[in-house]
């Protein structure tokens, strides 16, 4: 009999994992590289876009991008400059079910100025993580969002934000924490995930021994955080985390925390270094609005790794919402065009003047999902090489008129379900032909909200 019981218990574990499946539980996706990996969604929408599940107002502001797991939606939001909390809906219906304070809003002198929460939350088993724009980063229970451990990067490690504060969602990689809170004590910070201890301060300038030279920066000084995220990416032989500083495109050691090299072509008289880094076979594509887009790829160098530039454009895809690698091709935006690019050579496939350019943009079953900045609108795109071919285009009912900037926030895929969110109003659309009612029957059961 108590045989029975457990494999009856395991059977419901396996069970619940495979629920999960589809989740979103970090910045742009299980591998955090703009790609979903949901099947049978709808191809073509009609005219007034996929059916409304939910919609949810007054939720704070900010242009935090939505992270989904087991059946919650974990997002940053701030009130007024004193009060930027993390807060769980519930995927049902978007109610709120619990809120923790984090901090203030940070960097409340931008110019131009954009204040507001910016992170997405990294959700990591029975626990979320979260990094406020003024630089405190927690890790949270994510049953009831109470504190576990809580650091400020600029108070604890001297950490130099960028102009418009700290923008980037943290990593979580096997038991580590990464961060970058910039400056020159610690550019790159690796935590021990479960209780915030250091494992490695890591800095450009910084050398292992007498006869260990810091990798060459161009005589750069800025050591300042950008406003991108880390990617884990192995290639010329190691394991790095590839990230934009201010000062540009860097690899660091995801061992030591050793700087292995700087490209700053892509970051050449750019302000705000934003779009995640685009990699893959020993390869990166990045770029920015002010010098446009390009690629690179990594050889080892000795001891050191070699970086050679294999194509730069001054109007490939560079803008805010970021781009997508699929089947080779390159996917993205800038203030101009939508483009289609051979990945590996820079061969352009198509273009496509404006369209809803500039806008965020990810890739689920053979289709893109673009969020435009200036009127928070959202397409569906064929993700093929052939030709730039619209599948549908809708504005969300309610868009926010008292938004400051523009829509930045991207969209994110769980379960069938697509999610907008825009300045504190978030959107709930059913992907799936037939409608979701399997999905709702499994979502869990609301709980009072409270806030800690």
């Amino acid at each position: 009999m108590q045989r029975l019981l457990l494999g009856i218990l395991f059977a419901l574990v396996s069970l619940n994992r495979n629920a999960s499946a589809d989740d979103f539980p970090q910045w742009r996706g299980p591998e955090r590289d703009g790609i979903s990996k949901e099947k049978n969604l709808l191809q073509q929408w009609p005219a007034e876009g996929p059916r409304l599940v939910w919609e949810q107002k007054s939720l704070g502001n900010g242009y935090s991008t939505p992270s989904i797991a087991n059946g919650r939606i974990f997002l940053i939001s701030n009130k007024d400059e004193n009060d930027e909390f993390i807060q769980a809906l519930s995927t049902k219906d978007g109610k709120q079910i619990w809120s923790t304070h984090l901090g203030k809003v940070g960097s409340l002198d931008q110019k131009p100025s954009y204040p507001g929460a910016r992170s997405t939350p990294t959700v990591d088993g029975d626990f979320v993580y979260a990094f406020s724009s003024d630089g405190d980063l927690a890790c949270l229970k994510a049953a009831d969002g109470k504190i576990q451990w809580k650091k400020n990067v600029r108070t604890d490690f001297g950490g130099e934000p960028g102009i418009w504060a700290y923008a980037e969602s943290p990593l979580v990689d096997g038991d580590a924490l990464v961060a970058t809170p910039g400056g020159n004590e610690a550019t790159m910070l690796k935590l021990d995930k479960k209780d915030g201890t250091v494992i490695w301060k890591g800095h450009p300038d910084q050398k292992k021994s007498a006869d260990d030279a810091a990798p060459p920066n161009k005589g750069a000084k800025n050591h300042a955080a950008g406003y991108a995220s880390i990617g884990i990416f192995n290639a010329a032989g190691k394991k790095q985390y590839i990230q934009f500083l201010g000062e540009g495109l860097v690899g660091v050691d995801a061992a030591t925390g050793k700087f292995l090299w700087l490209y700053d072509h892509s970051s050449e008289h750019s302000p705000a270094n934003i779009p995640t880094p685009v990699c893959a076979d020993d390869r990166i594509y990045s770029g920015t609005q002010y010098a446009g887009g390009g690629l690179v790829k990594l050889s080892p160098d000795g001891d050191g790794i070699k970086v050679d530039e294999v194509y730069f454009e001054k109007k490939f895809p560079r803008a805010i919402g970021g781009q997508v690698l699929f089947d080779g091709n390159l996917y993205g935006t800038s203030k101009e065009q939508t483009q289609c690019l051979d990945f590996k050579s820079g061969e352009v496939k198509w273009t496509k003047d404006r369209g809803i350019a500039p806008a965020s943009v990810l890739y689920a079953d053979n289709r893109l999902y673009m969020h435009g900045e200036t009127q928070g609108d959202v397409m569906l795109l064929e993700a093929s090489p052939a030709a730039y071919k619209e599948c549908g285009h809708f504005t969300p009912p309610d868009v926010p008129a008292d938004r400051t900037g523009s829509a930045w926030a991207y969209p994110a895929i769980a379960n069938g379900r697509l999610y907008i969110q825009d300045w504190g109003t978030m959107w709930c659309y059913d992907l799936k032909a037939g409608g979701d009612e399997k999905a709702a029957a499994r979502e869990p059961a609301t709980t009072t909200p409270s806030r800690n």
